[in-house]
C-alpha cells in the first residue's frame, strides 16, 4: 500500500511539473511582437512627463493634509495608552475601547504612512 502512495504522488508531481512547462514551450518572439512591445514601452515612457492632478496639489496643501491627519493620529494613540493604564493599573474594564482606539489609531496611521510615500517619496 505505501509502494502504491509513493507512485501516485511521483505522478501527480510530474504532472504538475509539466502542465505550467508546456504552456511555455512553444512561445517564440516574432519581430513584429518584438515591435509591439517596444511600442507600448514607449508609450508608457512618454506619458512619464505628463503629470497628474493627484501630484500637482502644491506643496503647503499637502502638508496641511498631512497634519491634519496627524492631529487625530496622535490623539488616537494618547487615547489607547490611556486606556490601556486605566486597565493595567487600575483595574477598569475598558478593554473594547481600548481596542477599538487601536485599531483606528493602526487605520489612520497606515493611511498617513501611504499618503506619506506617494507624496513625498522621490519616486
Amino acid at each position: 500500500m505505501l509502494d502504491m502512495n509513493k507512485h501516485v504522488f511521483c505522478l501527480l508531481a510530474l504532472l504538475v511539473l509539466s502542465v505550467p512547462a508546456s504552456g511555455y514551450a512553444d512561445v517564440s518572439l516574432e519581430p513584429k511582437a518584438e515591435q509591439q512591445s517596444s511600442a507600448v514601452m514607449q508609450a508608457f515612457n512618454n506619458d512619464r512627463s505628463a503629470k497628474s492632478e493627484l501630484v500637482a496639489i502644491d506643496i503647503k496643501t499637502k502638508h496641511l493634509i498631512m497634519f491634519i491627519m496627524g492631529i487625530p493620529l496622535l490623539l488616537l494613540i494618547i487615547a489607547t495608552v490611556a486606556l490601556g493604564v486605566a486597565m493595567v493599573v487600575y483595574g477598569k474594564r475598558v478593554f473594547v475601547p481600548h481596542m477599538i482606539c487601536a485599531g483606528l489609531s493602526l487605520t489612520l496611521a497606515l493611511g498617513h504612512a501611504v499618503v506619506g510615500l506617494v507624496w513625498f517619496y522621490p519616486f
